[in-house]
């Protein structure tokens, strides 16, 4: 049978697209192929036509959506950082681990995941950061780009922390705490 052009990166796509959901919900170890392939409409054996392993799956799916994360936060650039940080510790997001953050969702895995991905992890972070760094007051790009790291760790971390919780006030304080820390780091004068 013969596909027509552009079959297979279209496909590669879909199952990246929904590993990409699936590790951010469920982890990225307890996301088997055999679940990502029938959840992208395929069989296994179809897999190793488009991937080496499930490693380099995990990879791609998760650089995917950390220049998902850096791209959304460039279209709306002009809302300003306040609106970036009300955004990520949004009550949406804390509950939608599928769409969310691959950074919140998935931080202890990472680290133990093989070097390229946490190589590929890196990348997509500094993108994120970099971009983030834009959106702080002040000249210095390299100031704001430290002071972004910092913002983006505090902001990931009450993300983490949220989700933790049980019960659902107590997550919603810890979020409205970190958007007071998250602002006033946003709006302070580097100290580098």
């Amino acid at each position: 049978m013969r596909f027509e052009k552009g079959h297979k990166e279209n496909t590669r796509r879909r199952i990246i697209d929904v590993a990409s959901r699936r590790i951010r919900k469920d982890g990225a170890s307890a996301s088997g192929v055999a679940g990502i392939m029938a959840e992208s409409g395929l069989t296994n054996g179809a897999f190793y036509a488009h991937f080496e392993s499930k490693d380099v799956l995990v990879r791609e799916a998760l650089s995917s959506a950390l220049a998902d994360q850096a791209a959304q936060l460039a279209q709306n650039e002009a809302a300003g950082i306040d609106a970036a940080i009300r955004g990520y510790l949004d009550k949406s997001h804390l509950e939608r681990y599928e769409d969310g953050c691959p950074s919140a969702a998935l931080l202890p895995e990472i680290g133990r995941q093989p070097l390229p991905t946490r190589q590929a992890y890196e990348e997509g972070l500094r993108a994120y950061v970099d971009q983030l760094a834009r959106l702080l007051p002040g000249p210095d790009h390299a100031r704001n780009a430290h002071r972004a790291t910092a913002l983006f760790a505090l902001m990931a971390g009450t993300l983490q922390i949220a989700r933790a919780v049980a019960d659902p006030q107590v997550a919603e304080a810890i979020l409205q705490d970190g958007v007071d820390a998250a602002l006033a780091l946003a709006r302070s004068e580097p100290d580098r």
